[in-house]
């Protein structure tokens, strides 16, 4: 131990602590709200519809990893656009430009109308503050198409955050279903002694959990419907052949040729 340090436990593992009693708070309290969602969600897969996942800044990770991911099926599509995420801290891609962007009213709207939205759809929107101009316009455009829309946010930032956007909206403001990713408004989980600033975000891990908990509820729902599931799957899962995940690929292309209208 190095001279000065107090015999408290790591930092990392206080991290832990607090990201287990985060996926706690969101079993326990969100259980009425993902089954809420997961039967929206089927609904649309189970009616040859499409689950849309968008996020714009970190919010775009667990659109990532939704599909396609190792144990997820077709039926979701996510809504990447560049312009919106970052690959660069400063410069051509950076962070600053992407903050400038997601909070400037108008954008989203000329994204979507790259995509045939229909009523059958859902679309679940990822935004811890929920108040940029990027997730809420998704939100608001999905609505006035007829898509039931899903949010992933703080609602302790709904509650103690003032509407940023012209409509006066927030994102859990237009969502059908809102699930409460439990982290605190600042996102970071930590607080360190000797350092104002608190450390270590919890947004993205809540979002991912709530997703995963999601594929697994969706997925479950479906084959009690009786559907067969088009499953992405590790190639080192027992019984793995090489052609299975190329024909994922084609069911995938199969959906989106019946989402873009080019397909029966």
């Amino acid at each position: 131990m190095k001279a000065g340090r107090k015999s408290s436990p790591p930092s990392a593992e206080l991290y832990l602590r607090r990201a287990e009693e985060l996926l706690r708070r969101i079993r326990e309290e969100q259980a009425p709200r993902l089954a809420e969602a997961a039967e929206l969600m089927a609904d649309a897969i189970a009616g040859e519809g499409v689950v849309y996942l968008f996020g714009s800044g970190h919010s775009i990770l667990p659109a990532m990893d939704v599909f396609p991911r190792y144990g997820s099926f077709v039926g979701f599509r996510p809504l990447l656009d560049p312009r919106l995420m970052w690959w660069n801290v400063i410069g051509p891609g950076g962070v600053r430009e992407l903050l400038w962007l997601e909070r400037s009213e108008g954008y989203a709207r000329i994204f979507l109308g790259s995509y045939r939205l229909r009523p059958r759809d859902v679309m679940l929107v990822y935004s811890h503050g929920g108040l940029n101009a990027a997730p809420v316009e998704v939100a608001l455009e999905a609505k006035r198409l007829g898509l039931q829309v899903i949010a992933v946010t703080s609602l302790g930032n709904t509650r103690s955050s003032s509407p940023t956007h012209s409509s006066g909206k927030r994102l859990a403001d237009v969502a059908d279903v809102v699930i409460d990713n439990c982290v605190p408004p600042e996102d970071a989980l930590l607080r360190v002694d000797g350092l104002a600033e608190p450390l270590a975000a919890g947004s993205t891990l809540a979002a991912v959990a709530i997703s995963m908990a999601l594929v697994a509820e969706v997925g479950a729902r479906l084959v009690e419907r009786g559907l067969r599931l088009d499953v992405f799957v590790s190639p080192n899962a027992p019984g793995a052949v090489p052609e299975h995940n190329s024909s994922v690929f084609a069911a995938h292309r199969r959906a989106l040729e019946r989402s873009d209208g080019h397909g029966s």
